[in-house]
């Protein structure tokens, strides 16, 4: 079940929110675990066990690292290995199966289609937070495996994130206040995040794939140019607005889950880039690996590995795939220039901040082919592509045929609200109560439009599938 379908908002959300204010209030986790497992199993059935069994593992693991505190290091060990093992086994079999038969020319190891379950990279992140939290002595440990399970698989963040940390979260789930200020702001928040999904992400996705489709022979420059953007948007206002509507959904239900982006398409560089895309996960990876490694404690040479290490596993981690794989080590390599450099740093020269932004727009966008390309050979192909550097003679399409009216509007309002231009719309002062009434009129306008832009399209990808 995806936010942005007709039956999560007009039956899902509806009766969850009916019956999670209908009871006491004592008993409303109990709804949100109820209506967070109802949730995973509408599409996957079968893989409902997989999330439940590492519900159990991180519980018992929990006990074990507070009760042994002698052997705490071992209990942490197996948890972790067993979470580890479970996405190893079911997100990167197939791409070790193929790599091995491909290293043995066909031959040897029998391959085994395994079905990777949805969510299972952000829940079993989220699990790891936990066993690593009680662990330092950050958190008490949870005894109440009910409130570890919606720690775990809490509906709004459970598919697409942001990555929660059981530190940031933990007297949340124990006590949270419900008011209708939070609530209004959380349908807001929703309502945005769904207009940026439905509108502008499924718009311009629709003319990545188109171009991402065609032969690399018959991607003239312009076309190449003009899918890398369309797919820059996509992956943005796809993955924000996921993030705004978990954001959204938890004000609802009391949560205050943290912001996942930042604007980080205004970057300067890569180094501020990632202090902006994805925050959660760059969190995740500095407090529970970078830092760990040695951060920058350590010597430089040193340092750079271990932001080497980072960004080859945050590439692995994103799918598995050598391509993923590449994208990871172009960004840490990127990482290690600034660090050496100093590029990443302000600089008292005001006219070098266009050619820095032109740098890091180059750096994420080149990244991007990387990333939506289904192979290395393909998106080395695209990219040349784009600079020019083939000789393609055939002409299938300009790049004018892939635009009509809308796709220009979304082009135009995709880049308008890439900058922080309505940064404040939902901070609007009491007092101003017609700018407000305006917001809210326009926010209800662009529910209505997403909503039947829903009922009027089959077109609506969920590109987490892949992560």
């Amino acid at each position: 079940m995806l936010f942005s379908s007709m039956s999560f908002i007009y039956l899902f959300l509806p009766v969850v929110c009916l019956l999670y204010f209908l009871v006491r209030a004592n008993l409303r986790n109990y709804v949100l675990l109820g209506a967070s497992i109802f949730f995973y199993a509408w599409g996957e059935p079968e893989y409902l066990a997989i999330m439940l069994l590492t519900i159990l593992v991180n519980y018992i693991g929990g006990l074990l690292i507070d009760k042994y505190p002698k052997y705490k290091k071992l209990s942490l060990t197996l948890t972790i290995a067993v979470d580890l093992g479970f996405l190893a086994y079911f997100k990167y079999f197939n791409f070790f199966i193929e790599n091995i038969n491909l290293l043995l020319k066909g031959g040897g190891l029998n391959f085994i289609e395994v079905i990777m379950p949805i969510g299972i990279s952000f829940y079993t992140f989220q699990a790891i937070s936990y066993a690593v939290d009680v662990y330092r002595g950050e958190v008490k440990v949870q005894r109440d495996i009910g409130k570890l399970a919606l720690f775990i698989c809490l509906f709004p963040q459970l598919i697409a994130g942001p990555i929660l940390k059981y530190n940031d979260i933990a007297h949340q789930i124990d006590s949270r206040e419900v008011n209708p200020e939070k609530v209004t702001l959380g349908v807001k928040r929703f309502i945005i995040g769904l207009s940026k999904k439905v509108l502008l992400a499924n718009t311009l996705g629709a003319v990545a794939d188109k171009i991402f489709e065609l032969s690399p022979d018959l991607v003239q420059t312009s076309i190449a140019w003009v899918g890398s953007l369309a797919y820059s948007f996509q992956l943005f206002f796809d993955f924000s607005g996921y993030s705004d509507m978990a954001i959204g959904l938890g004000l609802i239900f009391g949560f205050h889950i943290k912001e996942n982006f930042n604007y980080p398409y205004i970057s300067k560089s890569i180094t501020e880039f990632w202090r902006r895309w994805h925050i959660s996960l760059s969190t995740w990876f500095k407090e529970y690996l970078y830092i760990p490694l040695g951060g920058n404690r350590v010597s430089k040479p040193r340092n750079y590995f271990n932001l080497g290490v980072v960004f080859l596993l945050t590439g692995f981690w994103h799918g598995a795939a050598w391509n993923f794989v590449v994208w990871g080590i172009w960004h840490g390599l990127f990482i290690i220039f600034e660090k050496i450099t100093g590029w990443h740093k302000e600089s008292s020269r005001r006219w070098i901040d266009p050619v820095k932004h032109l740098y890091t727009i180059f750096v994420f966008i080149v990244g991007w082919v990387m990333f939506r390309a289904e192979n290395l050979s393909y998106a080395w192909q695209y990219i040349k592509n784009m600079f020019g550097l083939t000789r393609n003679k055939t002409v299938l399409y300009e790049a004018a045929y892939y635009f009509d009216n809308i796709e220009i509007i979304a082009f135009i309002a995709a880049l308008l609200c890439s900058v922080p231009l309505f940064s404040n719309i939902l901070n609007i002062p009491q007092e101003r109560k017609w700018l407000r009434g305006l917001v809210n009129a326009w926010l209800l306008f662009l529910f209505i439009l997403s909503t039947s832009a829903i009922a009027a399209s089959t077109y609506n990808p969920f590109i987490y599938f892949r992560f």
